[in-house]
Formats: structure tokens, C-alpha cells, sequence
């Protein structure tokens, strides 16, 4: 076990699969010589090559195409978004030709590909740049979507998600690079996707959130345990497929729910979840099931109302309080 930062974590997991499988490889914009946007592909040019770590032209659409073709013919292929927001442009490849080649092929393509890079709130990035780009993705039958809440994860999830024959879409964020903790250094160390871990046990209300959301309700549930109410934070990491089990289990021993999540709310992923709560564990609920998100409108510039458009340890801690009726 060793502690390394998120960046790192990310890091080690290319370096490991790339050295264990030569059909892996990254392409992407700067991923090479400048060692990608963030340095998550630092030192990797100079031990694989310029043909297993490739820098393309400023071509999302373009780079995103030639990697699901290289993975339609059995290579592995890693896609680096300088930022999550620019695979908009790349919507197309990603949508009609990685998520169901699969199925219109009737089996005959995989598409094992990794489209992976930061997304969500960042500091003062603005409106084009910190937009929680999961909700564009999980909507889609044929994807797989992570979102690595720890080094750990970071680590065991990548390697896990190299290694699946679907399309895996992996979004980090840019807050969380410099994060540091023990991460196993064991090589054959993976995390199955679809998998949620409970981050803190708690007997009073179940809280989901993940990523900078899930480390802001630890402050809050610390703060609270203060005041005696009991929190247990429930991290999904895979937000598809959903590890609805280990959520419905923890809502049914507390009885009440409050979902967090850092995009704008509407049609987002604390709907889906409060959805599957209510289908499945109605009868355990004491109180309606809350949900704290984003204001519905373009992240601002402006550092006071970047704060005011994010979730707030204020408006959880009201959540919270709302549904434990204290």
C-alpha cells in the first residue's frame, strides 16, 4: 500500500495495464509530449512509444472514431478528453457507433474502449468547462459510467474499466487531482464496476453523493453527529450499472434518504436514484426522500455565484435535518 495523490493513482493504473497488455494504448490531444492537460499520462511516451501513446489533433469527433475502430478490430484503446465537456463533440461516435455496435452487429463487435478525462465544478472555469457531463451519458443503453471518488478507486475502477469489453466512459474531476490517499500498488489490484462502497456507517439517514459532493457530506456528517443525527454516506462510484442493492440495504436500516449531486437537477441523477428508492423500498421510507443539486442554470465565473450555483454544506445539512424531522 502506498499513498499517492488521485493524479498519480490514474497514473499507475495506464502504466500497469499498458505493461500487462500491449493491446492497450492512449490517444488524445497532448496526452504525449505534454504529458495530457493534468499529467495524468506523465512519463508514458518515454517508456511506450509514440505508437502506444499518440497525440492527436484538436479532433474530438476524429480521435474518439478511430479509437472505437481500433477497439472494433481488438485493441484497447484510451481516449483522453482534455476536458469532459468537449466530448460533446464527440456525441455522435460515442452514442451511435460506441454504444450500439454490439447490439447492431448481433454480437459480432465489441467496442472495449475507455473515453476517460476530468468533468464536473471546478474553481472559476465557467459555464463551458464545469458541467457534470455524466447525465449526457448514463441515459444511454451500451455505456458504462464511473465516477472515482478516492485514489483508490481511481485506480482499481481505470484498471477494471481497460479491462471490460464495453464502452466504459470514466469522468475524474480536476478538484480531486491533487487528492492524496493509500492506494494498493499490488498490480493485479482492480475494483469491479458496478460496485458502491459505504464511505461512513451511520443508523439515522442514508446520504448518496460521489465525488467533491461525497467528500462535502463527510464534513457535514461529522458536523452533525455533533447534534446526535447519525449519517451513512453511500458512494456509488459506478453510476451505471447502479449497485442499487447496497443503496436500497442502507435506506432499509435507516429509513430515510437524501441524494447529492453537483449537476443541475432536472432529469439528473438524483432523480433516477430517489426513483429506484421509491420503487423498491417505499414501505421503509419515514420521510419523503430529498434530493440537493446544482441550480438549474450555466455555472458562473464569478467566485460568489460559482458557491451559490454548487451544493452547499448549508443546504445538505437542511436536507438532512428536513427528513430526520430535527
Amino acid at each position: 500500500m502506498g499513498v499517492m495523490t488521485y493524479r498519480e493513482a490514474l497514473n499507475l493504473a495506464l502504466r500497469e495495464e499498458m505493461r500487462r497488455d500491449p493491446r492497450v494504448f492512449i490517444l488524445g490531444e497532448e496526452v504525449g509530449v505534454y504529458e495530457g492537460a493534468y499529467k495524468v499520462t506523465q512519463g508514458l511516451l518515454p517508456e511506450f512509444g509514440e505508437k502506444r501513446v499518440i497525440d492527436t489533433p484538436i479532433c474530438e469527433s476524429g480521435f474518439t472514431g478511430v479509437g472505437i475502430g481500433a477497439a472494433m478490430l481488438g485493441l484497447r484503446p484510451v481516449v483522453e478528453m482534455m476536458t469532459f465537456n468537449f466530448a460533446i463533440l464527440a456525441l455522435d461516435q460515442i452514442v451511435n457507433t460506441a454504444a450500439k455496435l454490439c447490439y447492431m452487429s448481433g454480437g459480432q463487435y465489441n467496442v472495449p474502449i475507455v473515453i476517460r478525462g476530468p468533468g464536473g465544478p471546478a474553481h472559476q472555469l465557467a459555464a463551458q468547462h464545469s458541467q457534470s457531463m455524466e447525465s449526457y451519458f448514463y441515459h444511454v443503453p451500451g455505456l458504462k459510467v464511473v465516477r472515482p471518488s478516492t485514489p483508490r478507486d481511481a485506480k482499481g475502477l481505470l484498471k477494471s474499466a481497460i479491462r471490460d469489453d464495453n464502452p466504459v466512459i470514466f469522468i475524474e474531476a480536476e478538484t480531486l487531482y491533487g487528492l492524496k490517499g493509500d492506494v494498493p500498488e499490488d498490480p493485479e489490484f482492480t475494483i469491479p464496476l458496478g460496485v458502491a462502497e459505504v464511505r461512513r456507517e451511520g443508523t439515522d439517514v442514508t446520504v448518496i453523493a460521489y465525488m467533491g459532493m461525497m467528500y462535502r457530506s463527510l464534513e457535514v456528517a461529522e458536523e452533525l453527529e455533533r447534534d446526535g443525527i447519525s449519517v451513512e454516506i453511500v458512494d456509488p462510484r459506478t453510476l451505471r450499472p447502479m449497485d442499487i442493492d447496497t443503496i436500497i440495504g442502507s435506506v432499509r436500516k435507516t429509513h430515510r434518504a437524501v441524494v447529492v449531486e453537483a449537476g443541475a437537477g432536472f432529469a439528473g441523477m438524483g432523480s433516477e436514484i430517489v426513483a429506484f428508492i421509491t420503487e423498491h423500498a417505499f414501505d421503509d421510507l419515514d420521510a419523503s426522500v430529498e434530493r440537493v443539486t446544482g441550480a438549474n442554470a450555466p455555472m458562473p465565473y464569478a467566485r460568489n455565484l460559482e458557491q451559490l450555483k454548487t451544493p452547499s454544506k448549508e443546504k445538505i445539512k437542511a436536507a438532512i435535518r428536513k427528513v430526520c424531522y430535527a
